[in-house]
């Protein structure tokens, strides 16, 4: 049974700034749609910024231009949820990003005095009901996209992350500073837009969260990929797809995953990932299972090439 470890504390730095969030969101917005994707006449006159101008995107939301301005610089203060709707319809936002909309201009009140982290805990029968999924990499993710515990055939296909620090135990830092995941990943500029997308929408929900703070931090510092999505403000939630991996011992698989939310906790998540019956790569599946142990190791997060026959 993997990932028991309790999750570290972490020192506390500034919090993301709601306002600014809001800001940016809204800007970054307006700045994908054109008059004609909104049925706006075009005027022809030149732009001096993409996307459609501020009094265009009131005259939709039905709103003043100075009250839309207002909320575009951050001032969502006594915004009704059905401004919001307004906003959300003539950006032509997702359910995703109109949630997020919502957390960012009317946040949930909390006290004033910040909580400590709370430590991220895996139910007893979950932990059993991952060992006992044989043969399907499984794993549960908590706050953060942090991996909080995972079967064997999860460690045989990504990586055995009992062989880092709890604290290392995060899919984005994986993504992006770990060089076995870009080979792992076929499609790893997808993947790392995905995570990016997670951890927005996360961070809307959560903005005085102080280890999010420090993990966008160290992400924005280390690589500038990461710093290049995250100024996208794309949001996206958690659901399911295909993944193509690229396994150092197992070769191409074509894996399909759900996400399936925790009805106790909801910023916990079930993963889970299968093959197509009878295909290349369930049979690849198979072999790793196989092998056991010899096939888990930490191969995907080095990079590194070995296989059951090395350690002969």
């Amino acid at each position: 049974m993997e990932g028991m470890d309790d999750q570290p504390e972490a020192a506390a730095p500034e919090p993301l700034d709601r306002r600014a969030e809001l800001s940016e969101f809204l800007r970054t917005r307006r700045a994908k749609l054109q008059p004609q994707d909104v049925g706006l006449p075009e005027f022809g006159r030149a732009r001096r910024v993409p996307g459609l101008r501020r009094e265009e995107l009131a005259q939709l939301a039905g709103v003043s231009v100075a009250y839309y301005t207002r909320l575009e610089q951050g001032n969502g203060r006594n915004v009704s949820a059905e401004v919001l709707d307004a906003i959300a319809r003539a950006l032509r936002l997702t359910d995703a990003e109109h949630a997020h909309l919502n957390h960012l201009a009317r946040p949930a009140r909390h006290k004033k005095k910040r909580r400590p982290a709370r430590v991220q805990r895996v139910r007893t029968g979950l932990l059993y009901l991952l060992d006992n999924m044989d043969g399907i990499p499984a794993y549960v993710t908590g706050a953060r996209s942090d991996i909080l515990a995972w079967n064997a055939m999860a460690a045989a296909v990504f990586g055995d992350w009992g062989a880092l620090p709890p604290g290392e135990r995060n899919w984005a830092r994986l993504v992006f500073l770990s060089p076995g995941y870009r080979d792992l990943f076929v499609n790893w500029d997808s993947k790392a837009s995905d995570m990016v997308s997670y951890l927005r929408l996360y961070a809307g929900c959560h903005p005085d969260d102080p280890e999010l703070s420090a993990l966008v931090g160290e992400l924005s510092v280390k690589s500038d990929e990461f710093r290049r999505l995250w100024a996208t403000h794309n949001v996206k939630e958690k659901g399911h797809g295909v993944k193509l991996v690229r396994h150092p011992l197992a070769g191409d698989l074509t894996l399909s995953y759900e996400t399936l939310n925790l009805p106790d906790d909801e910023e916990q998540h079930l993963v889970t990932y299968h093959a197509e019956p009878g295909s290349e790569s369930a049979q690849a599946l198979r072999l790793l299972a196989s092998w056991g142990s010899d096939a888990a190791g930490t191969d995907v997060i080095s990079g590194a090439r070995r296989g059951p026959a090395d350690e002969r």
